[in-house]
């Protein structure tokens, strides 16, 4: 296809032409980015101004249709987005009503707004609410966590959380379902320390239910353990009859692992074992097994012997 060829005046003129129409073209986006117009933006809702001693539900999302007037310029640059991207509503009115009109806080909304966009209407216009009791309560804490211990350590004592209750309020059919507040997962691996520590509170995903405080101190008692043998007397249960039992052997020695700071505290007295003549009475057993009635519970068990004794009745 043969070109065409221009000369140099036919291409200056050309090139006016150009410059001319893209000059026009630029003058008219700017005319018409200057003009009004009204698009809808969604925002999210913030409440404020709670009503005393009510406790209340919103019956529709937070999230609204703003129908905002702006100019082209705003609709362009801003994406159909107002800023900031939510809007504080008070909620004084829900003291003498259950329902909420935005034309009646239009002005207040408007006031929040960081540019010249307008908000003329809000779908919807009204907010309605569901009320209940308001219910105050203490619940205790319940930590919830995963560690790991360095090799022969471990806890050596309770765990103190601080507070070890947290204050819930909010509609009494919510509240009374709380028995406990959870605290987020504490994750410690590779202890031989006793570690203290803070926590935050599980993320309260219940609507119109608040909770103090948020976070807690978690003090963990960690320390080496090492191996102890205790010698227990045997205590016979279940001998209604009071028979005259004679046990072989009458001791049994318990192997376990104790704290290091616990070692010279922990003797027989936290310790009780026991057999049930019920065995022999009811099942005809021909030993009895031995039972751990009564153990520290931070001491860990590693073996018992004998597992089973012999015995002989003396009617």
């Amino acid at each position: 296809m043969p070109l065409i060829k221009l000369t140099k005046i036919e291409r200056k003129r050309f090139l006016t032409v150009i410059s001319c129409l893209l000059l026009a073209i630029f003058g008219w986006l700017v005319m018409a980015l200057n003009n009004k117009y009204v698009y809808t933006a969604k925002t999210v809702l913030v409440y404020k101004n709670f009503p005393q001693n009510k406790a209340f539900h919103p019956l529709q999302s937070d999230t609204v249709d703003l129908q905002v007037e702006g100019t082209g310029w705003q609709l362009l640059f801003a994406r159909l987005r107002v800023n900031p991207p939510s809007i504080s509503i008070g909620l004084d009115k829900l003291n003498n009503k259950d329902y909420i009109l935005f034309s009646e806080q239009l002005s207040n909304v408007n006031s929040q707004l960081e540019t010249s966009q307008k908000i003329i209407s809000v779908k919807p216009d009204t907010l309605y609410f569901d009320f209940s009791k308001r219910k105050v309560k203490r619940v205790p804490v319940k930590l919830i966590s995963s560690l790991n211990f360095a090799k022969q350590f471990g806890i050596a004592d309770d765990i103190e959380i601080t507070p070890n209750y947290v204050t819930v309020s909010g509609p009494q059919r919510e509240i009374d379902k709380i028995k406990e507040w959870r605290t987020d997962t504490l994750k410690i691996d590779n202890m031989q320390n006793t570690t203290v520590t803070r926590i935050g509170m599980m993320q309260n995903k219940l609507k119109n239910v608040i909770i103090f405080p948020g976070s807690a101190e978690i003090k963990i008692p960690v320390d080496e353990f090492t191996e102890k043998t205790l010698e227990l007397p045997l205590k016979v249960i279940n001998n209604p009859e009071y028979y005259s039992v004679k046990l072989y052997p009458k001791k049994v020695k318990v192997t376990f692992l104790v704290a290091l700071s616990s070692y010279q505290q922990i003797n027989e007295e936290f310790m009780e074992a026991s057999v049930d003549l019920s065995e022999w009475k009811d099942m005809h057993h021909q030993q009895l097994t031995i039972k751990l009635t009564r153990f520290p519970e931070f001491c860990k068990f590693v073996k018992m012997s004998p597992e089973k004794i012999d015995f002989i009745i003396e009617e």
